[in-house]
């Protein structure tokens, strides 16, 4: 720590220099009628400085350096100082990202040119390149579940090593195993290692370290010319968090101002964290997948025997809602289900990327907001708000989130579920998804086709698939019943669609269940 002199003078009024700082001493003095001059000195403390050019900000990143890339998807993430980064041609990097962009834009441009070497990230998502460097061995990745890589980088930034969460207990996560790097025969060549467990009131609780880098590339909004930063919208995502952690945060923005020009109260990180920031002269800020409301202008396309089946699980999955609740909802299918939400119930949506209170797709024209993924593509509903993701998992560790919908590949008779590898064959990564099934209080409904392409059950005695979470599923809905699920019971059929029975079910379903007394024919809304 810097080290703190404090000089008494006799003068009435203190005076107070931008390099003074106020003590408890000075508190006293003032309280006393004396007065005191504070200052730190300057020997350990930095101001942030200004670079005209990214490429000069960022060439002092060496060979092997551990880089924190802030951003969700392509939101959000600092485009200009990841193309400079092909410019100095730096290899071996470490890069803690919670994705890696696309295959063209974002970080899918340095592995593109081989010059990162380790991913930590929580979701390979759309990025193919991401993906075959992974399974052909020419990548290591460390996945990583979504709310655990934001709070790891939280506590990094707060210095504290490491904490326990539920998270990914009686996962790879937890066991250990998980590849890390594969040969290029597709054997392993590199594995996870188990994380400690420890039992705090009865639950299972693993260890995780907290995460440190290097460098942090982030992407801000504005910058006042003191350093202070503000961020857009959802563009705080994991942005916010990693300027805290890095030795050394290096922000682009796309404004800076003057001091003053917003309130103090609105800042949200203060100028302590960041060391250099840089203005972009461009911002492609490209969407991954753009959708927007048409409205009731086109004509709608028949309808295909696919369709229908979704259909069907949507409409039931809706009912699953009630009045006043707070739910965060998977892609696909559970997204679908919000569109036929009662019109006289409000549903609160959260979005791990950093909203409460998503509104519908935007128009053409502007308004509303889908995931805004996107910095400033409209608003959510009144009322709505954002966050970063260390924020955003807060909400969902903390059992906040009264229901979480999600799809699935697997689910067990008793709860467990597996949906985000297939190993040596397709890794799209487990994203949020192990934070939201292992929060205490929320209820899970997996909603998914009942079999798999050529019959394949997908409902099991046991899932063969690395799990997502061990005995957390409350309920599955299918196009053909609706279970229960008891995690020391198992299985109870509760509903069955129109014209099939409990054998109809019993056939297409690859473990035992029980048969409510009550059973009825399955609902629509």
């Amino acid at each position: 720590m810097a080290s703190l002199r404090v000089l008494w003078t006799p003068t009435p009024t203190p005076r107070l220099l931008l390099s003074r700082v106020h003590t408890l001493s000075t508190l006293s003095a003032l309280s006393t009628g004396k007065a005191c001059s504070c200052y730190f000195s300057t020997s350990s403390r930095h101001r942030s400085k200004f670079y005209s050019d990214p490429t000069d900000a960022i060439r002092d990143i060496p060979d092997g350096a551990t880089v924190l890339v802030g951003g969700f998807g392509l939101c959000g993430i600092p485009e200009n100082l990841i193309n400079s980064l092909l410019k100095t041609r730096v290899k071996s990097l470490t890069a803690v990202s919670n994705n890696a962009g696309v295959d063209d834009f974002g970080l899918g441009l340095l592995l593109k040119t081989k010059q990162i070497k380790r991913m930590i990230s929580s979701y390979v998502g759309e990025n193919v390149e991401f993906e075959r460097q992974y399974l052909s061995g020419e990548l290591e990745v460390e996945l990583t579940p979504q709310g655990t890589l934001a709070e790891r980088i939280r506590a990094g930034g707060a210095g504290i090593p490491a904490f326990f969460t539920a998270t990914g207990y009686g996962t790879l996560i937890q066991e250990g195993g998980s590849p890390i790097k594969y040969n290029s025969d597709g054997s392993m060549a590199i594995a996870s290692q188990p994380r400690e467990v420890r039992e705090f009131g009865g639950r299972h609780f693993v260890m995780e370290k907290a995460i440190t880098g290097d460098f942090a590339l982030v992407k801000a909004w504005k910058a006042d010319r003191a350093g202070n930063i503000i961020f857009r919208k959802t563009a705080r995502n994991f942005n916010q968090p990693m300027c805290k952690a890095a030795k050394v945060t290096i922000v682009e923005v796309e404004e800076i101002v003057d001091v003053g020009t917003f309130a103090e109260e609105n800042i949200h990180i203060p100028s302590i964290y960041v060391h250099r920031i840089v203005k972009g002269d461009h911002y492609e800020k490209r969407i991954e997948k753009r959708t927007v409301n048409k409205g009731q202008v086109e004509k709608p396309k028949p309808k295909k025997d696919s369709d229908i089946v979704r259909e069907r699980i949507i409409r039931r999955a809706a009912l699953e809602f009630e009045d006043g609740m707070y739910a965060n909802l998977g892609i696909g299918i559970p997204m679908l289900a919000s569109n036929f939400i009662k019109p006289e119930i409000n549903v609160y949506l959260q979005s791990e990327n950093g909203i409460l209170g998503l509104g519908p797709y935007p128009t053409e024209e502007g308004g509303g907001c889908g995931f805004l993924l996107g910095e400033g593509d409209g608003d959510g509903s009144p009322g709505a708000s954002y966050f970063s993701s260390d924020e955003s998992f807060s909400m969902i560790r903390g059992g906040h989130i009264n229901l979480t919908m999600l799809g699935a590949m697997q689910v067990s008779r008793y709860g467990d579920l597996a949906n985000w590898m297939i190993p040596g064959k397709m890794v799209k990564g487990m994203g949020g998804a192990m934070d939201l099934v292992a929060s205490a209080g929320t209820k899970v409904v997996v909603t998914m086709e009942h079999s798999a392409k050529g019959g394949k059950h997908k409902i099991l005695e046991k899932c063969s698939l690395p799990l997502t979470g061990k005995q957390c599923v409350d309920r599955i809905i299918t196009e053909k019943a609706v279970f229960d699920v008891d995690k020391d019971k198992g299985l109870t059929l509760i509903e069955v669609w129109a014209g099939l029975t409990p054998d109809d079910i019993r056939k297409c379903t690859g473990t035992d269940f029980e048969v409510s007394p009550h059973l009825k024919p399955m609902q629509q809304i």
